[in-house]
């Protein structure tokens, strides 16, 4: 069409409604190849061509796609199609605690590559001894807020410490927020006379070097809930570049994808009809247990539960993604 890319904005939101309409013609497609796979394989089967195993391996493969079609319709809300911003912050209990949210940020970095996501880190601020005090990573991919967004809340690790002299069973928690990462075609307004910053040296993940200039920065934002009249301090640190000017635009960008997510969290509280005798999904709530003694993993709103955990320590999460979106997700749109 002549002119389509006189507007570039304009024109970037009709090419991703094109890519999702597409998505969605992709899956059905899918759907109905492996559909007819399945009856090919049984008409071939009685024909004695085929074997019962690849029979039972096409049956397999239709059900995996129709599957994967339903999960993807739990996932039809604007925010969800949305790349997110990840945070993982330690419990109380020092090493232990620390320790343990440096394991979960290697588990969601292994997800993003299991999936081939792009993730960046964008604050990263090490442990006294071991592991992270808090630590943030921006992902991008197809659907990337819509899957994560069930990862949200306290996580709950159960072993015996290998920091304990004695060698005892220690419980530690870590806190996972997940947001939608706004771009320039979602409205936010930020009052620019709330926000205030100071600047502070970075070091990267991994030990890199230190900074010897103030690169990282530290948003504060003062913020009024405009339904409930509330105060409260919003903290952004970005330590993602050693450009403070980059790091300021970032932590702004995160900044309006935070204020984004509380009117979207508003919304699902006005909407929420959660079906009688469903656990209510709390934000911030104790989400999953992870106990390695007894090789279980545990996620406390489906009840759905892995025996292997070392798996699922290196990001194999879908199953519980995929629990948690059929049974929560449409009470959600």
């Amino acid at each position: 069409m002549p002119g389509f890319w006189d507007d570039p904005k304009t024109a970037e939101v009709q090419m991703k409604k094109v890519k999702d309409l597409k998505s969605w013609v992709d899956l059905y497609n899918a759907v109905q190849a492996a559909a007819d796979e399945s009856q090919n394989a049984y008409d071939f089967f009685k024909e004695e061509l085929v074997t019962e195993e690849e029979v039972d391996a096409a049956y397999a493969k239709a059900i995996g796609q129709v599957e994967n079609l339903e999960m993807r319709n739990m996932l039809r809300n604007e925010e969800d199609k949305m790349n997110a911003v990840l945070k993982i912050v330690a419990g109380a209990g020092g090493t232990e605690a620390q320790d343990w949210a440096n394991m979960l940020f290697r588990m969601y970095q292994r997800w993003c590559e299991r999936h081939g996501y792009k993730y960046t880190i964008s604050n990263y601020q090490e442990g006294d001894t071991v592991g992270i005090k808090t630590a943030s990573i921006e992902i991008e991919g197809d659907m990337a807020y819509g899957y994560l967004k069930s990862e949200n809340g306290v996580h709950r690790l159960v072993r015996v410490s290998p920091y304990n002299a004695q060698g005892k069973r220690m419980t530690s928690f870590s806190s996972v927020f997940v947001v939608p990462l706004v771009d320039d075609s979602i409205e936010v307004t930020v009052n620019m006379a709330n926000v205030s910053w100071d600047t502070f040296r970075s070091s990267g993940a991994g030990g890199q070097n230190v900074n010897k200039v103030e690169s990282g920065v530290r948003l504060r934002y003062q913020y009024t809930d405009p339904y409930t009249g509330e105060q409260e301090e919003i903290l952004v640190e970005n330590t993602e570049t050693r450009d403070q000017p980059k790091n300021r635009a970032n932590a702004m960008r995160q900044l309006r994808s935070i204020l984004y997510d509380k009117e979207l969290k508003h919304r699902m509280a006005e909407r929420e009809k959660v079906e009688a005798g469903k656990k209510k999904i709390e934000w911030g709530s104790q989400i999953r247990s992870y106990v390695f003694d007894d090789r279980r993993v545990k996620d406390h709103r489906t009840n759905f539960q892995s025996s292997n955990v070392q798996s699922v320590m290196d990001g194999d999460i879908d199953d519980f993604i995929k629990a948690y979106l059929m049974e929560f997700g449409g009470a959600e749109a």
